[in-house]
């Protein structure tokens, strides 16, 4: 890959690659923006013309679908996982640069007004414009590791931001903060190449620095510049960054907004508010748009990062699984895996790990095996009306820890709590597996119908 890879540069191998449309006409980032990148699930889509915002561009759907995330990747589909799981091994540290074009432009002060910025409201039901591709970084003040994720921001003023967070990493560091009645300086950049993004959504350890792990997806290090009203590093290749804190003990209402599930139920209450003291950009900086619901942008960021990770995890059940893939379901909140099973139970076992793994997303899994294709649902769903025995390869888990945003859990804390916010339900694991390669004779039974010169025989030559 090339040196400091960065959104333009994406842009351009989209285009390259027939996946962008170019829109020249004036769009509405208000009212017809949001319809426009929704339905755009096949191409992503770079705006000319912002109507309202003179001088903006942006882009949105970028990636829009698994195609286009594996073209990042410079792989196909099926091979992404797994190569999203080889290049976590290898974290690159950033190299700090002196200076770098997203401080071409800077504003401090009163002379911020992030109500310029041109987001777009994604849902009729929206409490206002949102920034949805801002990744924040900031530092464990126990650790000193830098910390960078999502989190929808509100905009509620020129500096004056609210923020949903669910109880994870930033969460923590800004609990420890506030236990001291003290703020939290955070970073936010706004655009960049979307393996920064991928990293955002990775969920490792606590002492994972998802700048080094942008580094190991880029196969690069990342260049990175330091802030001027804090001690942390921003990526210098970025469009747009700005600089703030959380502040303790202060909560307003925030939300709604349409989240990746496609409802706009999790998450409103009293959360936390940023004020912003610093943002600075490229001179011609291109807007970041990314349009949440099932199975379009905001979705994808996380479908890939959660695969490879559970992958990873679960290649080492039982000591090994020989794991074919893994593949978060539409929703986010289920998965598919694709193993090839040695031993009566093996699925099960894989299955329990999957529902109990880093991630609280997961409440289906389903097993399937190697001859299923797992891109395709159909394939998911022949597999679980022809191989389930439902008496006997389904379970049930109830009164478990599920994830916040699932619309399906009872809220047991709400957001914005010192405590973190909680939900609680169940979850399903089903077994959709032909018996296992230590039974043969049953194993042959499952064996698919295929065609004489199934792989030989086209259409075309006989035309």
């Amino acid at each position: 890959m090339g040196k400091n890879l960065n959104m333009r540069d994406w842009i351009e191998t989209l285009d390259k690659a027939g996946e962008l449309v170019t829109l020249n006409k004036p769009v509405d980032p208000k009212t017809q923006m949001g319809a426009l990148l929704y339905k755009s699930r096949d191409k992503a889509l770079f705006f000319n013309a912002v109507a309202g915002f003179p001088g903006w561009r942006a882009l949105g759907q970028a990636p829009g679908n698994l195609r286009q995330a594996a073209l990042a990747f410079g792989v196909e589909p099926k091979l992404m996982v797994k190569e999203f799981a080889r290049r976590v091994t290898k974290l690159r540290k950033p190299r700090i640069v002196d200076d770098g074009p997203v401080r071409e432009k800077r504003f401090s002060g009163d002379e911020v007004d992030m109500t310029t910025l041109p987001s777009h409201i994604a849902g009729l039901r929206d409490g206002g414009r949102y920034i949805t591709s801002g990744l924040i970084t900031v530092r464990d003040p126990d650790t000193g590791v830098l910390n960078m994720s999502f989190h929808r921001m509100q905009i509620k003023g020129p500096r004056r931001l609210g923020i949903l967070m669910v109880p994870r990493h930033l969460y923590l560091i800004y609990q420890k903060n506030e236990a001291q009645n003290k703020p939290t300086p955070i970073s936010v950049i706004i655009g960049h190449h979307p393996m920064y993004y991928f990293a955002s959504a990775y969920t490792g350890p606590a002492d994972l620095s998802e700048l080094e792990l942008a580094g190991a997806l880029l196969e690069e290090e990342v260049e990175v510049v330091k802030c001027e009203t804090n001690d942390l590093v921003v990526p210098a290749h970025a469009e747009i960054c700005y600089e703030g804190e959380i502040l303790p003990h202060e909560r307003e209402e925030e939300g709604p907004f349409s989240e990746f599930q496609d409802y706009y139920v999790a998450g409103t209450g009293m959360n936390p508010v940023i004020r912003v003291d610093r943002l600075m950009m490229r001179k011609d900086a291109i807007y970041k748009e990314i349009q949440n619901g099932s199975e379009v942008e905001g979705c994808i960021y996380h479908k890939v990062p959660m695969s490879a990770a559970m992958f990873d995890r679960l290649k080492t059940v039982g000591g090994y699984t020989d794991l074919v893939n893994v593949m978060i379901l539409p929703g986010i909140f289920g998965v598919v895996v694709q193993l090839k099973q040695r031993f009566k139970g093996e699925a099960k076992n894989v299955l329990m790990a999957a529902l109990s793994s880093q991630y609280l997303h997961a409440k289906v899994a389903i097993a399937v095996d190697e001859d299923v294709d797992i891109f395709n649902p159909a394939e998911i769903l022949w597999a679980m009306s022809t191989r389930l025995n439902p008496a006997r390869d389904v379970f049930i888990v109830d009164e478990t820890r599920v994830h916040p945003m699932d619309p399906t859990g009872i809220e047991v804390v709400p957001p914005g709590s010192p405590l973190g916010w909680s939900r609680i339900g169940s979850k399903m694991g089903i077994d959709a597996t032909k018996p296992p390669l230590s039974d043969a004779a049953s194993r042959e039974l499952f064996e698919r119908i295929r065609p004489i010169g199934l792989e030989t025989v086209k259409l075309e030559d006989f035309l």
